[in-house]
């Protein structure tokens, strides 16, 4: 069972997204208070009992069937990712390790021999490496404190980050979205204790996270920007670590012959000439 609250949330904040006609229902003859349906409606469409649905998004229904996950996830449309966030509120202890996390050293070997940017992350967006074309690219994370090595701490209070993203609200929500999607455990102090200090200092991470969008960040498109060679477009992909490891790899690229891998050719070259550090 996990935390009522973190629980509550997310599937509240699902049967708002949805309104009676998109879930095939009868249209309500009078106004409803209720944004989007209301929890007897998602009990009808799960085909559980109302009672059972209450207590479910209360945290307080206990052994959950796959089969009752299952029901509720079509109820309130849930994509992939949602579904195994789902899966994962109501049955804990999958999440990542309490502890220090350390980028394996084949791994920080691998992504400094690269002459594209790439950066490990930890479970929070951690930054547990970058290479030196990574650096030129987005931010010198080895020269801040341990502390502040975080893609998304650097996001929302570092103004140099709006200048990098010209697309600053799209990065900064899919960086939101991906910490909401990792939020698993009701225990984890880590998240608890990052999530807490960027909504105190950003009003905009606030209410990006009260939005509840969840996203695995797997590949896409961004647009950066360097005083040096100018804007950037380019493809990015994240490998997960192939031994579990809450650790993944995002690797920035250029669409062949297109100006932007002849701007991140050049930015590279220009800073190759820096040695990589020793793993931490």
């Amino acid at each position: 069972m996990t935390s009522g609250n973190e629980l509550r949330a997310f599937l509240t904040s699902r049967r708002a997204a949805i309104s009676p006609q998109e879930a095939g229902l009868p249209v309500p003859a009078t106004t409803r208070r209720v944004k989007g349906l209301r929890r007897e409606e998602v009990a009808i469409l799960a085909g559980v009992s109302v009672d059972y649905y209450v207590k479910l998004e209360q945290g307080r229904a206990g052994n959950v069937s796959d089969q009752v996950i299952e029901a509720v996830g079509r109820a309130l449309r849930l994509d992939d990712v949602e579904s195994r966030h789902l899966r994962s509120l109501l049955r804990p202890g999958s999440g990542p390790a309490p502890g220090v996390v350390k980028a394996r050293p084949a791994l920080l070997s691998m992504v400094h021999a690269l002459n594209v940017p790439a950066v490990i992350h930890g479970p929070h967006l951690e930054v547990l490496g970058a290479n030196h074309a990574a650096k030129a690219l987005i931010a010198d994370f080895d020269a801040m404190p341990v502390a502040q090595r975080n893609t998304a701490r650097w996001t929302f209070l570092d103004p140099r980050a709006r200048i990098v993203y010209p697309d600053w609200s799209r990065v900064a929500g899919g960086v939101v979205a991906f910490l909401r999607a990792s939020s698993v455990d009701a225990d984890d102090e880590v998240l608890r204790r990052l999530v807490a200090e960027l909504s105190a200092a950003s009003d905009e991470f606030a209410r990006m996270w009260a939005a509840y969008r969840l996203s695995d960040h797997r590949y896409g498109v961004k647009r950066f920007f360097n005083e040096v060679v100018g804007e950037l477009r380019l493809n990015f992909h994240t490998m997960r670590s192939p031994d579990g490891r809450p650790q993944s790899v995002v690797i920035y690229s250029a669409d062949t012959g297109s100006p932007s891998e002849e701007k991140l050719r050049l930015l590279s070259s220009w800073t190759a000439a820096s040695p990589a550090p020793p793993p931490r």
